[in-house]
């Protein structure tokens, strides 16, 4: 296997663009990732595009050609992958398993989703077709509803509080409001957060992420090749991709994701690295219970110590372990066909050195975690600096 390097990044802001369509912001974030790298798109030789339900939210299938083609590729294979919530996860996963095998030299990852424009319920019942449709989708479980189990449970198991749900909706809209593509941009207090509408006990609208327009985009090459394009290439240290079973209830805990813990291993172990070692981790914040089971999965902290780890402060910009930088899921946006790409080009961002009001001080190696439905896939990626 060839060591592989991200040389460009691209996205799209996050936010409900009515006047936009799925393939212009998919274009877009390829042709912004295309011109970081100083690539042509005659010289990019595989698209792998994650996509969850582009067919449901906007009746459009064979994306991937539809996309490709128009962002400038001929003749090339265009493929697209769907593993709900972590499709562009995967996406990277394959693109980065292609290059670093041999087969391709020059490949896009990209991820795009255009929710908007459906109603919040439609919206919910796609989504739920990430779940199990046989029981959880025939019993009318939504995905709030399977989160806000795993936080009561993991509150019964652990003595997790509503306050440390809250305080990690609070810390990533801190961070989201410093970040300028991000789809909420607000500020709010732990009174607010606590206070919000409820949606699912004991998830209010502050701990539940946002519905989301946006895409996302990367070019990977083999390392030692890296520097013919760019000096400010990041080093993909490990890409491991895992899976568990599609319904909550045929787990054997639900406060875990033996999936998160499996790709964290296999990333950990292909790096050589340890978690104390990783200075900064995009996770997957679907929920904000999601946050905190994510930092004890990837073992930052012991099992069942995630709720005190996020009322602590040790997980903001300045913390010592700080996560999601960007803002998350939860201010940033989640278009869901986008986040696991998006949640690599803020990787990238922090190794540069170019994040902005959001930098962490300490920056040679991240990490991202992408999650599919309630931990059905998990896609662990790490990086490092040049």
């Amino acid at each position: 296997m060839r060591p592989v390097a991200v040389i460009g990044i691209g996205k799209t802001a996050f936010g409900a663009f009515p006047d936009r369509d799925l393939r212009s912001l998919a274009v877009e974030s390829i042709g912004y990732a295309l011109s970081d790298a100083n690539v042509s798109p005659s010289a990019v030789e595989a698209l792998y595009l994650g996509n969850f339900a582009g067919p449901s939210f906007v009746g459009q299938n064979h994306l991937a050609p539809y996309i490709g083609v128009a962002a400038g590729f001929q003749g090339i294979p265009c493929t697209r992958i769907e593993d709900a919530c972590a499709s562009s996860g995967s996406a990277f996963f394959h693109a980065w398993m292609s290059v670093a095998a041999g087969v391709y030299d020059t490949v896009v990852a990209a991820g795009v989703e255009k929710m908007t424009n459906q109603s919040t319920p439609r919206v919910t019942e796609i989504l739920a077709g990430a779940g199990d449709m046989s029981g959880e989708g025939r019993a009318g479980a939504t995905f709030p509803a399977l989160f806000a189990m795993i936080a009561r449970r993991h509150m019964f198991q652990y003595g997790t509080t509503r306050e440390q749900l809250a305080a990690v909706a609070v810390k990533n809209h801190a961070n989201g409001a410093k970040n300028p593509h991000a789809h909420m941009r607000k500020v709010i207090t732990l009174e607010q957060a606590l206070a919000g509408k409820p949606v699912a006990e004991p998830l209010t609208v502050y701990d539940c992420s946002l519905i989301s327009d946006g895409a996302a985009a990367v070019v990977i090459v083999p390392a030692y090749q890296a520097h013919r394009y760019t000096p400010r290439f990041a080093r993909v240290l490990s890409v491991a991709q895992t899976s568990d079973p599609v319904a909550l209830d045929e787990k054997g805990d639900i406060t875990t994701f033996p999936s998160v813990q499996l790709s964290g291993r296999k990333a950990y172990e292909m790096a050589g690295l340890t978690p104390e070692e990783i200075d900064f981790a995009e996770v997957h914040d679907c929920f904000t219970i999601a946050e905190i089971v994510a930092s004890e999965d990837l073992g930052f902290v012991a099992k069942g110590e995630g709720g005190p780890f996020a009322a602590s402060g040790e997980t903001c910009i300045a913390g010592r372990k700080p996560i999601n930088t960007s803002g998350g899921l939860k201010s940033k946006g989640h278009p869901v066909g986008a986040t696991g790409v998006g949640q690599i080009c803020d990787v990238v961002m922090q190794l540069r050195g170019d994040a902005g009001e959001r930098q962490v001080k300490k920056h040679r190696i991240g990490l991202a975690q992408n999650l599919g439905g309630s931990g059905a896939t998990s896609v662990v990626s790490i990086l490092g600096a040049a």
